[in-house]
């Protein structure tokens, strides 16, 4: 019986983190919309991003620690580079320190059992990270895309895809992302 209030418990938090992400992905867009700031003055995007995340992360531990936790500390190395609060010969140290804080973050929740052993996740991130750099630095990006990354329109569309993605499958997973 205790098994099955657990279950219970635990999907009830999957949906409450599921649309929870789908409101703030809602929230980010209309933000994006009305408020149409400038990203090169604003530089939110990724921040805002990871701190989506963190709170889905909050609402039910197992999904989207990971995500949440090296996200955010790049969207502030982000941030204050954009911000222009980083000098140019610092950024890839503030970078390689952010993803080192991420990881410290993902350990201490692999401790408390939110995270498995065996997950890829922050792997994958960091490459996915690397390779946006690679790309950055030389020029193979798309015109847009370096005010999409600062803008509003990444955590909303990003939280959006996620939520949605939680929500097809039906509160399945307890490992995604």
């Amino acid at each position: 019986m205790a098994g099955t209030m657990a279950a219970r418990a635990a999907r009830a938090n999957r949906i409450r983190q599921t649309y929870t992400l789908l409101g703030l992905g809602v929230v980010f867009i209309l933000a994006a919309l009305i408020l149409r700031l400038n990203p090169y003055d604003y530089p939110l995007g990724v921040l805002l991003l990871g701190v989506g995340l963190l709170i889905g992360s909050f609402l039910y531990p197992p999904r989207l620690m990971i995500a949440g936790w090296l996200v955010t500390p790049l969207g502030l190395a982000v941030f204050f580079t954009f911000k222009r609060i980083i000098p140019g010969g610092q950024i890839l140290a503030f970078f390689i320190l952010a993803i080192g804080v991420g990881l410290l973050m993902i350990a201490l929740a692999a401790q408390r059992g939110y995270v498995g052993k065996g997950a890829l996740s922050p792997a994958l991130i960091v490459l996915l990270v690397g390779l946006i750099e690679l790309l950055l630095a030389r020029g193979l990006t798309p015109p847009g895309f370096i005010p999409f990354m600062l803008s509003l329109w990444l955590p909303g569309i990003g939280l959006m895809v996620v939520g949605l993605i939680y929500l097809l499958t039906n509160g399945r997973g307890r490992h995604a992302f």
